[in-house]
């Protein structure tokens, strides 16, 4: 599932090629907003808010949509005649004259007025990707459910908005933290999300994602989806578990030598 830093990098390319006039395309290909007609309208922001994205309009109208496993935002040119993009798998069409945009597979999509934004993200935590997120209120949420392995913790995007299977494992592995670990007995708990927000705000800013700072094919990361492979650090074989109890359970990937319990 695409994390903070994919959202963040998403809602700037979007940013960018929604900004270049008024819309001349618009279709939301989702059963209660058949009726939505947003052409004419011009965009005056795209933001992200953890791994959600907010088309903003300058009549007052919010676009909500989050990738969740499978979506995308593609940018193409705008093409005279339009193109018909009949794929049932294209869930949004937004177009200025010289770009359009592309929602395919797009695991979530409303609109929302923009004072009322609160009605889709309401229930979640800070925002880590956000200019400025209050790391100490992500620190005092996790805090608030001592008992919670810090893995899960983590996960819940109601106690800080952006972080998903990579970012875990990542910023865990870089504390020496098992997923397992009770949050009461983790030392730092701002430190792990101050850890987490560090990251994801560099690969945002990267050439390519990466959690590591590194670019080269597998050097990406330290220990997501390297079961098997030796630890960076020790050497020692990478497992992965099962973070959080089903169907909500995710894989969370550790070092067994060096990520004490």
């Amino acid at each position: 599932m695409p994390e903070g830093d994919v959202a963040l990098r998403v809602a700037r390319r979007l940013d960018q090629a929604l900004g270049t006039g008024a819309l001349t395309r618009s279709e939301l290909r989702w059963a209660e907003l058949g009726g939505v007609d947003l052409t004419g309208e011009h965009v005056t922001a795209v933001v992200s808010h953890g791994k959600h994205l907010l088309i903003r309009t300058g009549s007052g109208h919010t676009v909500h949509s989050h990738l969740r496993m499978d979506g995308s935002w593609q940018i193409e040119h705008t093409r005279t005649p339009p193109r018909p993009l009949e794929h049932w798998r294209i869930r949004a069409v937004l177009a200025t004259s010289r770009w359009t945009c592309v929602g395919r597979d797009l695991g979530m999509l409303a609109v929302v007025p923009t004072r009322a934004e609160h009605r889709v993200l309401g229930h979640l935590g800070p925002d880590l990707m956000a200019a400025d997120p209050d790391l100490d209120q992500a620190r005092l949420n996790a805090l608030a459910d001592g008992s919670r392995p810090i893995g899960e913790t983590l996960l819940d995007q109601r106690v800080a908005a952006g972080i998903g299977t990579i970012y875990l494992a990542e910023t865990l592995w870089i504390h020496r933290i098992s997923p397992w670990r009770p949050v009461s007995a983790v030392a730092d708990v701002g430190a792990v999300y101050r850890t987490a927000t560090t990251l994801m705000r560099r690969s945002a800013d990267a050439p390519q994602l990466t959690a590591t700072g590194e670019l080269a094919p597998g050097r990406r990361t330290h220990v997501h989806d390297r079961a098997g492979l030796g630890c960076r650090r020790c050497g020692h074989p990478i497992d992965v578990g099962q973070i959080g109890s089903p169907p909500q359970a995710r894989p969370g990937f550790f070092c067994p030598a060096c990520q004490e319990s």
